[in-house]
């Protein structure tokens, strides 16, 4: 008995000398967006932010870290570098995970990051003006192996123009010219500045009625434009879209990605964040870590696709 008491008392002893593992998150939490605030990526983590600190009691703010020539890369170093710890959290376009570590930069290589989940297909669409001699993807290739057409778009290295220009090299056209442009709305259409346009649907539904939309470049229908099929309906090889998720570096413990998923997955299912979508024709939805997983691995085949077609 005496033996019993001496081994209880020493185990106790040996427990309050333990330091208690404080639970997640116990500071300030920063969810770093790599580009400027105010496009959609930007204000649907700010609301994921807002729910994590209600949620959990911490601070939680949108860093906006902008890498201009450099794209997402510098923020994305940003969240390689810090501790693997849900304390710094990427909110990350499709090219951080799936290129970035690809592409030369020392501090992405190898992968760095993995998926909590993603939450936002950005609405891209080619669309061209309701005069055009062409009313669909078919018509627009035949038309244009016979006529100058000319593309305007936000820039080549963007998926949603590598995608445009793979479209036409495998279907056995290319546009006469293209240019990128600061803004593609309804003016640049009816100004005859491009004949036809690779822009966000949200851009051009203030003039839906004077356009025709050819295609949406999602990897699913646009609800508000049910009737226009997706890009991979067209060519199954270039079934890919401009997304946004959550990143974490890859050591980041799994009840710390559950928390942040668990808010996350809340607050894209939530009414005002729906409203976005009904408001914008973007895609705003949940996709758990798992399947995002899998999304990338299959988007990099895709990529390498669009490679060969675009030499």
């Amino acid at each position: 008995m005496f033996k019993k008491m001496i081994a209880a008392a020493a185990m106790g002893a040996a427990l309050l000398a333990t330091p208690a593992f404080a639970e997640y998150p116990e500071k300030p939490v920063n969810f770093i967006v790599p580009w400027p605030p105010g496009d959609l990526e930007d204000v649907l983590t700010r609301m994921i932010a807002e729910d994590f600190q209600k949620e959990y009691g911490q601070p939680a703010a949108v860093v906006n870290k902008p890498g201009g020539g450099g794209g997402p890369f510098p923020g994305a170093i940003e969240v390689a570098n810090a501790p693997a710890d849900g304390y710094t959290i990427g909110s990350f376009v499709i090219g951080v995970p799936v290129v970035g570590h690809k592409i030369d930069i020392a501090e992405l290589t190898p992968a760095k990051f993995e998926p909590v989940g993603i939450f936002l297909t950005y609405p891209f669409v080619i669309a061209t003006s309701a005069e055009a001699p062409y009313s669909s993807m078919a018509e627009l290739a035949e038309y244009a192996k016979g006529n100058d057409v000319a593309l305007g778009h936000f820039g080549d290295p963007l998926v949603p123009t590598r995608v445009t220009k793979a479209f036409a090299a495998a279907s056995g056209f290319s546009f006469a010219s293209d240019a990128a442009f600061d803004a593609l709305d309804c003016n640049t259409l009816a100004s005859g500045d491009a004949d036809v346009i690779n822009t966000t649907l949200q851009l051009i539904l203030p003039c839906l009625d004077k356009v025709k939309v050819l295609v949406a470049i999602t990897d699913q229908r646009i609800p508000l434009i049910p009737d226009t099929p997706a890009i991979g309906e067209l060519n199954p090889d270039l079934n890919i879209a401009l997304w946004n998720g959550l990143f974490v570096h890859k050591d980041t413990p799994a009840d710390v990605r559950a928390k942040i998923e668990a808010v996350a997955m809340k607050t894209v299912m939530s009414e005002r964040a729906q409203k976005v979508a009904k408001e914008t024709g973007a895609l705003v939805y949940w996709q758990n870590a798992a399947d995002s997983a899998a999304r990338i691995s299959a988007d990099e085949v895709t990529f390498g696709k669009m490679g060969e077609l675009l030499k």
